[in-house]
């Protein structure tokens, strides 16, 4: 019996973030639970390709679009599962185990959210995202999402948008999104960066314009001018 797991990472210049997110995939290959490897690319300039090359993926390319890209990986996956995560969200040990049950109880679910730094700030924001995720059911990217094929082809797929992909699948799995019992870890590079509250600011104000009926081509172009 084939494993049935696809892992599916959207790339873009992403090759001092990649490495450590595939290096915590091994788990999940020792356990006989991943299929395949799906590196959706963006038009990368960097050294991305020739890593996801030498771990053995399967490389899809095109227009640099998360939604898109997370929309082309998903046709060429062939596992019964399938597992979306960002480049820069590192799997925690033991996750392995929390796929599978879950796999087996059936049902969409995310990771609660952790970041690669300390203090205070890491863990209200952290703090803020699961708690957004529980109570609206609105997980975004970077908590990765673990679904059957049935259940991906029944809603739609991503959506091939620039930005709040995430967000609409969100929406259209409402009441059936499940946290699994772990915590990734994903890069705080842009909060270090930008300010805990101005990143997480930035972020709110996206997500209420987009609720609101903002082109996420237009939202998309603004967040890529805060980068």
């Amino acid at each position: 019996m084939r494993a049935a797991l696809t892992v599916v990472i959207p790339t873009l210049n992403a090759d001092a973030a990649l490495p450590a997110c595939l290096a915590a995939l091994i788990e999940g290959l020792e356990a006989g639970l991943i299929r395949e490897l799906v590196i959706s690319d963006g038009g990368s300039g960097d050294a991305t390709l020739a890593i996801a090359d030498a771990a053995g993926a399967v490389i899809v390319q095109g227009a640099p679009s998360r939604g898109g890209q997370l929309r082309r990986g998903a046709k060429v996956a062939a596992g019964e599962w399938l597992l979306f995560l960002h480049a820069d969200t590192v799997l925690p040990a033991g996750w392995s185990g929390a796929v599978s049950d879950h796999m087996a109880r059936g049902g969409a679910a995310y990771f609660r959210l952790g970041f690669d730094a300390g203090g205070g700030m890491a863990w209200f924001v952290a703090g803020w995202a699961n708690l957004r995720s529980r109570l609206f059911g609105l997980p975004y990217g970077d908590q990765g999402l673990l679904i059957s094929r049935t259940e991906y082809d029944a809603v739609g797929g991503y959506p091939d948008i620039a930005l709040m992909e995430d967000v609409a699948m969100a929406r259209a799995l409402r009441g059936r999104l499940t946290a699994l019992p772990l915590r990734v870890r994903t890069s705080a590079a842009r909060y270090r960066r930008d300010g805990w509250l101005r990143r997480g600011g930035r972020n709110l104000i996206l997500l209420c314009r987009y609720f609101l009926g903002a082109d996420p081509a237009r939202l998309a172009a603004r967040y890529r001018a805060s980068k």
